[in-house]
């Protein structure tokens, strides 16, 4: 009679391997999926007080130009050279009425660079050119290292 009433006793703990497991799989998921989710080329952009909000630049069909620290140039994902990149932009500017191109360039890359990709861009009959940056953090500027302290005297 013992064992009967010990086998119909109320087993009230929650069982949390199967929806550990669960979230395990999306975790998995989420992790391959998530660099997938990036367009274009990886750049430290230029950090700005005041950007302008280009929400065209993460269209699908928008045209982007990366131009990497080391100076290579991406025209979407594919590394061209920046001779060749006016022939392409035309390309791809032929049947569109939008004919804006964005360009993301390193915060460390060379000046010359920058011009040089922009001056072939604008080869191409680019109507609308735009220079992605990103936004400052806010908050109050730090003082330049070395700087003194303003006093009040006379």
């Amino acid at each position: 009679m013992a064992i009967a009433k010990k086998a119909m006793a109320v087993n009230s703990t929650i069982n949390v391997t199967p929806m550990v497991d669960v979230m395990l799989v999306l975790l998995i998921i989420f992790m391959v999926i998530t660099p997938m989710l990036q367009k274009g080329v990886s750049v430290d952009l230029a950090k700005t007080n005041s950007p302008v909000q280009m929400p065209d630049a993460d269209k699908e069909d928008a045209l982007l130009v990366a131009i990497t620290r080391d100076g290579k140039v991406f025209f979407g994902s594919d590394q061209i050279s920046p001779d060749q990149l006016t022939n392409k932009v035309k390309d791809r500017l032929a049947n569109r009425v939008d004919k804006r191109v964005f360009i993301r360039a390193d915060a460390r890359t060379k000046y010359g660079n920058v011009v040089e990709v922009v001056d072939n861009v604008r080869a191409a009959g680019v109507d609308q050119l735009g220079l992605l940056t990103e936004q400052r953090k806010t908050g109050a500027p730090a003082p330049p290292p070395g700087a003194a302290a303003p006093t009040g005297g006379q």
